[in-house]
Formats: C-alpha cells, structure tokens, sequence
C-alpha cells in the first residue's frame, strides 16, 4: 500500500537506511520508489533527480558523521586525546554505516557546501583541532586532507577485511594516531620561497 505524508525529509532518511542495508550503488529513485509502494514519478514531487537525491544524501550522512564527532571530541584536551577521539568517532561511523559513509565522500557543488551548517560544522570542528597544533593555512589544509585520506584509507581497508596480518587492528589504528600526532606537533612549514623548514626542537 502506498504510504502517506512522504516528504524530501523522509525519502532522504529512507535512502540513507537504504544505503546501509544494500550499498550506496542500489540507492536509486526506482528503489525508494519500490520501498515507498509509490510509483516512481511520485518521487519527483520531492527531489528533482537522483543526483539531487544523492546530493541530499551527502549533506545528511556528513551532519550525521559531524555530530558524532563533535560529540566526541567535547571537553577534551587538546591534542592527542581530542585526535584520537575524533579519528575514533570517524572509523565508528565508517564501520557502523557503510552506506552513509560511502555517501559522505560524494562529491558536491562548492555552493552548497558553504550554504551547508553540517559542512560549516565539519570545517570549525576539524580546523579548530588542527589550529591547536599551531597550524595555519595552507599547512591547515594540508593537515587536513593528510588526516582524511589517513582515515579513509584505514576504514576502507578494514571494512573489506584487508588486513591479514596477525597484528591485531586497533593496535595498529592506535598508533597510526600516535604517529599522526607526532606528525602535527612536528608540521613542516611552507616558507613564502617554497622552502620547507623543520619547527625548532
């Protein structure tokens, strides 16, 4: 039978369970459509176009992801037990929620980004904790996509079971985060020549 009241919101959350339960891949209009017991047109009502419906999706799962996140890291001390808390809440999601997070990586218009509180949120929230180790732009963006395709990496990696080393996992996330740490507290910095000089010990 066909549901009542669906609305943008709803077909959005649906394609996020969606997500999770099939993969992001089978996330399409015919199947909210299916799940809905609509027909598919009905849909166009609340998203223009399945990349319009993706793009929803993105900004959804990264306010999600962001307020676990910021939950984590609240109150923490600034440093190694705010990096850990954060790269712990980012592989939670991951491994939690592999549809929302493979949504997370979609790519979406510059605009909408800056118009978006969960992508403002995810900038103070990820920038604060950089500039805690002293860092400053371009280096805070640097930093910043160093963390993030550290921590995709890993969770793609572990998510498929590609680590079959007997060396146990987490140990080894652990010292990842260690290391990245320790990278941080040591940036090399971009001087207006180009050069690149260590920090004073």
């Amino acid at each position: 039978m066909p549901r009542a009241g669906l609305t943008p919101d709803r077909l959005v959350a649906a394609a996020a369970d969606l997500a999770d339960e099939a993969g992001l891949d089978h996330v399409t209009l015919s199947a909210l459509a299916r799940r809905f017991g609509v027909k598919d047109a009905s849909l166009y009502t609340h998203v223009r176009n399945l990349k319009d419906l993706r793009t929803r999706l993105a900004l959804l799962t990264g306010g999600e992801m962001i307020d676990r996140i910021a939950a984590a890291v609240e109150g923490r001390e600034a440093g190694r037990d705010t990096l850990g808390a954060f790269a712990a809440a980012y592989r939670a999601y991951a491994l939690e929620h592999p549809g929302r997070y493979a949504a997370t990586q979609l790519p979406i218009d510059q605009d909408l980004l800056t118009d978006s509180p969960a992508m403002r949120r995810t900038a103070d929230v990820t920038y604060g904790m950089l500039r805690a180790y002293g860092l400053d732009e371009p280096d805070l963006t640097d930093a910043v996509r160093l963390l993030r395709s550290t921590f995709h990496g890993y969770c793609a990696l572990e998510s498929t079971g590609a680590f079959g080393a007997p060396r146990d996992v987490q140990a080894s996330w652990d010292r990842a985060i260690d290391a990245l740490h320790v990278l941080l507290q040591n940036w090399p910095r971009e001087e207006d020549d180009g050069c690149v000089t260590q920090p004073a010990p």
